[in-house]
């Protein structure tokens, strides 16, 4: 855990104190906000209703989702956290680079112009590069010609990172690897295979074989027509019975 200024010691007592919650739970507030950059949080707090989430401006979400109470509790006491991470330096600085600091990326990237974070993973964008941390391992990608103008997490518990550009969405491991050991690719789904169709050999001794089972083709006009006329041709020359004919016509017809 980072240690706080004398500033930021400040902070967490009088917070602690105007909304009546425990130091251990505006402590816990306090690092929700900083990981999310000051303009969001993800928390699993008791004291503020379990797991939840806020977004500076947006929605709060919290366990007991119709107590609205506990809503603008929530979203005050981050509200004013978050301005406090703005205007005040609340925690010890760690040195850029370092493990724990809010600049994690390695110093020879210079100022981000794009910072984000979720869940467990942190991205900064610079000119030409995408650094992206996750579970304290950095990893630095050599963004090509892309203009990327957001990197999101997919869904459902994986780690894999897709962002956009002017190319679309892109995923993040598609970028060559500057520095870093990657992030992990996304999992394999599976697909059901596609149905082979299937073909019904015709037996030199009944010809009227080819004619059982038609695919959902013969349902055109012009494919029933000629079907009907090959097996006029097959009556004719005695191969099929004229009942056999009338039958096969009829269910082809039947068809259209």
């Amino acid at each position: 855990m980072q240690n706080l200024t004398q500033d930021g010691q400040q902070l967490v007592n009088n917070l602690s104190a105007k909304y009546n919650l425990s130091y251990d739970a505006v402590m816990h507030m306090l690092i929700a906000v900083n990981n999310g950059c000051g303009t969001q949080a993800q928390f699993n707090c008791p004291e503020l209703g379990g797991a939840g989430q806020w977004m500076r401006g947006g929605m709060t979400m919290v366990g007991d989702m119709f107590n609205y109470g506990l809503k603008m509790t929530v979203d005050n006491l981050c509200s004013e956290l978050s301005n406090g991470l703005a205007n005040l330096q609340v925690f010890v600085k760690i040195p850029q680079g370092m493990p724990g600091s809010s600049e994690w990326w390695p110093g020879n990237l210079g100022n981000p112009f794009s910072t984000g974070a979720q869940n467990n993973i942190r991205y900064a964008v610079f000119p030409n590069r995408l650094a992206v941390e996750l579970n304290g391992q950095v990893t630095v990608y050599d963004t090509l010609d892309h203009s990327i103008g957001g990197v999101s997490q997919q869904q459902g518990g994986d780690s894999s990172l897709t962002f956009s550009s002017q190319y679309g969405t892109i995923s993040v491991n598609s970028l060559p690897i500057i520095s870093g050991q990657g992030t992990p690719p996304a999992p394999q789904q599976n697909f059901a295979e596609p149905i082979q169709p299937q073909y019904h050999q015709t037996s030199p001794n009944n010809p009227s074989q080819a004619f059982q089972n038609p695919t959902p083709s013969t349902s055109s006009v012009d494919e029933a027509i000629q079907l009907i006329e090959k097996l006029a041709k097959l009556k004719e020359i005695g191969a099929i019975s004229d009942e056999e004919y009338h039958a096969k016509k009829t269910e082809l017809l039947n068809r259209i």
